[in-house]
C-alpha cells in the first residue's frame, strides 16, 4: 500500500460482509484500494462511480487522496463500504459537508446482511418440496 499522508483522516466504512478503512488527504486525486489504483481493483464502471458519489456531491473530485484497505464481501459491498468510509472522512475534515452527506444517503450504513441457512431447509427460506403420499 502506498505511503499514508500524516495529515490524512481516518474513516471505517461497512457494507454486507465487507469492511473498509479509509485514510483521506488533501492531494492530487489518487484512488488505491488495497496497493492496486482504483481501475485495477474494481473494473466494473458502476463501481468506481458509486466510490466517487460523496466527492462529487461536495466538489471535491480531484482534490483529494484516497487510500483504502478493504477485505470481505464481494466487490459491490466493498464499493458500498469505501462509499460509507470516504463520506465519514469527508465529514470528519470539514463538518460543513454533514448536511450534503446525510440528505444523499452517503452517511446511512446499509444494515442488509446475508440471512443464515437455518436447519432442516436447503436455504435461509427455502423449503423442502412437501409430498402428501
Amino acid at each position: 500500500m502506498a505511503k499514508i499522508p500524516t495529515n490524512a483522516v481516518y474513516a471505517t466504512g461497512r457494507r454486507k460482509n465487507a469492511v473498509a478503512k479509509v485514510w483521506l488527504a488533501p492531494g492530487s486525486g489518487q484512488v488505491t484500494v488495497n496497493g492496486q489504483d482504483l481501475i485495477g481493483h474494481f473494473k466494473r464502471d458502476i463501481l468506481r462511480t458509486v466510490i466517487e458519489q460523496p466527492l462529487a456531491a461536495v466538489d471535491g473530485v480531484g482534490k483529494y487522496d484516497i487510500y483504502a484497505v478493504c477485505h470481505g464481501g464481494g466487490l459491490s459491498g466493498q464499493a458500498g463500504a469505501i462509499r460509507l468510509g470516504i463520506s465519514r472522512c469527508l465529514v470528519k475534515l470539514d463538518d460543513e459537508f454533514r448536511p450534503v452527506m446525510r440528505r444523499d444517503g452517503f452517511l446511512t450504513r446499509d444494515p442488509r446482511e446475508k440471512e443464515r441457512k437455518k436447519y432442516g431447509q436447503p436455504g435461509a427460506r427455502k423449503k423442502y418440496q412437501f409430498s402428501k403420499r
